[in-house]
């Protein structure tokens, strides 16, 4: 019996070690693709998605930077690259450090966006010729709820998350002619540590319409839908997967 052949379509996902990172990583390696699972520190957590993957028959391998710095993100990058190019890009990478605005620091605002939005431009921006040249290629970004709606505390992750919106309509329309889709999913509450620390139960039945806090693998499903070929005619959109919020 022959070897069975190693998927060509390689997908890296910013923040693969996280909890919502992991569930995309997992379902796109059962899609089929070679998934790069991204930390920004600590490559074991990275190690462990891709022991996970690997065990169950998938390719993944893992690397480490800080996607908000532009020099640490190009090294990393051309090393990537020099694999052949890379069709798949999962921005998910993020942070919070909330406070009232008329309380933040310029750091806390500052560093917020750099690791959303800038971390955006640093990974995806030099991956684009590359997949353009393969026309085809799927990039879709991890925005949030708050974007959307505004949240109380997040001026910062909602500015840096809301400007991924027009960032993605924007590129849609500049790479649509070659075969590649971009899109954003915003979630809203979804299961895992930073839900449970900061919405205990009784909130959320009252905050989301479902009554309940989504699934990391909700998420990652629609992700792995919009990395698809089946979605090749979706492209500029921010889809909401927040179980009723708005």
């Amino acid at each position: 019996m022959s070897e069975p052949s190693v998927p060509s379509r390689r997908a890296l996902v910013t923040g693969g070690s996280g909890d919502l990172g992991r569930a995309i990583c997992l379902r796109l390696a059962a899609q089929g693709w070679r998934v790069i699972v991204h930390a920004n520190s600590g490559i074991e957590r990275a190690e462990a998605v891709v022991a996970q993957i690997r065990d169950g028959g998938g390719y993944a391998e893992a690397i480490t930077f800080d996607v908000a710095d532009g020099d640490a993100a190009a090294r990393a990058i051309e090393g990537l690259l020099q694999d052949g190019p890379i069709q798949g890009v999962i921005n998910n990478a993020g942070i919070h450090d909330d406070a009232p605005m008329a309380g933040m620091s310029a750091q806390q605002w500052k560093r917020v966006i750099d690791v959303s939005l800038h971390g955006f431009f640093h990974v995806t921006q030099p991956l684009l010729l590359p997949m353009a040249r393969t026309r085809w290629g799927r990039i879709v970004s991890v925005s949030s709820v708050a974007a959307v709606l505004g949240n109380r505390g997040q001026t910062n992750y909602a500015a840096a998350k809301a400007a991924l919106h027009g960032a993605s309509k924007s590129l849609a329309r500049e790479m649509a002619s070659r075969g590649i889709t971009v899109n954003v999913v915003a979630p809203g509450v979804i299961e895992g540590r930073m839900a449970a620390e900061a919405f205990p139960p009784e909130a959320i039945k009252q905050m989301v319409p479902a009554g309940r806090a989504g699934r990391a693998d909700e998420v990652a499903a629609l992700v792995g839908f919009l990395c698809s070929d089946d979605a090749g005619y979706i492209s500029g959109q921010v889809i909401g997967i927040n179980g009723g919020m708005g």
